[in-house]
């Protein structure tokens, strides 16, 4: 049997890591500062992370969600403390994508109403409802699901009140920093006039912070530096440091029935296991702080380099854009320097490394990138 073949592969293959570097099946050793997709939150192989991870494999690896599971409460707790978000409640599931589906279905649910309001450039996975809302007109017809979408400029107030007030709307989807259209973040004071846009309207304002959450930004949600409160948060990617886990924190104006969401792995031990781990030493090691001190060095280094011609985004979630002529670069760094990056557009570069990354291995980045530059 092949492999349906629909990803454009490196042929490398990883097969040991440790806090920001990878080894590949020979041997040869990589700095990673992509940290697949912005998955890896408190680094590769964390002696933390491994632990409670085996150790919840040797008591039971899964159970359904028809039983009592403790450590589901557990991480709501320290979910609820470290995020800001403690009056919320937390639904679990499998995946971002997984996450703005149930977001979606809540806001419908909620209002009664199905149109949703998007923006240029978003991208919320890949489920057929969060296809739907996601601007890629080659996979997006064939999945709308009952969801009439309507994309506006990101950042455009009045472009979202116009739709708003033809009160059909049921919910707003925004990312806390656009990651896969090239990193692109909301302004402050547009967040804030949504929010109070969404509020008047009863309109649902749904948050997708799934890459740009756990820290990522310098804060626990990207959101938060405007001073809002989204009705719904969705996350995933850094919540479980590479186990699959998804989750939705849903605001105290919402009344849980019975059946009305639902999934079959969503809130296992392992998974749960794994996210109480990310969080406490997300806690313990101050990696949070950390991404803002890291993010803050690495733009004023990067800043020094003339060809680049602008660096977007906030901590360790930056874009990164290139003169034209220097679109090869990512290529150069990951074959000749081993050190992985990710991409958006030909000359874009995206940097989502692990929330643990050092000064000295920022200045590794930096020198082998100057190189490339010449």
């Amino acid at each position: 049997m092949n492999l349906f073949d629909v990803y454009s592969l490196w042929e490398i293959e990883p097969v040991r890591a440790k806090g920001c570097h990878v080894w590949d099946s020979e041997g040869t050793e990589y700095l990673d500062l992509y940290g697949g997709h912005a998955v890896i939150s408190v680094g590769h192989s964390h002696p933390h992370y491994v632990k409670a991870v085996q150790d919840q494999v040797e008591k039971i690896g899964f159970y359904s969600n028809s039983v009592q599971n403790s450590l589901q409460q557990g991480l709501a707790d320290k979910l609820g403390e470290q995020s800001g978000y403690p009056a919320h409640s937390l639904f679990l599931c499998n995946s971002g994508a997984e996450a703005n589906e149930n977001a979606l279905k809540l806001a419908s649910f909620h209002t009664g109403k199905k149109r949703v309001i998007a923006f240029n450039g978003a991208f919320h996975g890949r489920t057929s409802g969060a296809v739907a809302v996601t601007e890629n007109p080659s996979i997006q017809a064939p999945f709308n699901r009952g969801h009439e979408v309507t994309f506006v400029p990101l950042n455009d107030i009045e472009a979202v009140k116009t739709e708003i007030e033809k009160d059909d709307v049921a919910a707003v989807i925004i990312e806390g920093i656009q990651g896969v259209a090239g990193i692109y973040t909301p302004e402050n004071l547009f967040l804030q006039q949504l929010a109070s846009l969404c509020n008047q309207h009863n309109v649902v304002l749904i948050l997708d912070e799934i890459q740009s959450g756990y820290g990522r930004s310098g804060q626990f949600f990207a959101h938060q530096s405007a001073g809002i409160l989204p009705d719904l948060i969705t996350m995933a990617k850094g919540m479980g440091n590479g186990f699959p886990i998804g989750g939705l924190l849903i605001s105290p104006e919402f009344e849980a029935k019975k059946g009305m969401l639902g999934t079959t792995f969503g809130g296992n031990h392992l998974a749960c296991a794994a996210a109480i781990a990310v969080l406490d030493i997300l806690k313990e090691e101050s990696l949070v702080k950390n991404a803002e001190e890291m993010g803050n060095y690495l733009q004023q280094e990067l800043s020094k380099i003339a060809a680049i011609t602008e660096i977007r985004g906030r901590g360790l979630m930056l874009g990164v854009e290139f003169l034209p002529e220097f679109a090869t670069v990512r290529n150069r760094l990951l074959f000749e320097s081993r050190i992985f990056t990710g991409g958006a557009k030909n000359n874009v570069m995206r940097l989502l490394p692990p929330l643990s990354i050092s000064k000295e291995e920022i200045d590794t980045f930096i020198t082998e990138l100057k190189k490339k530059m010449i």
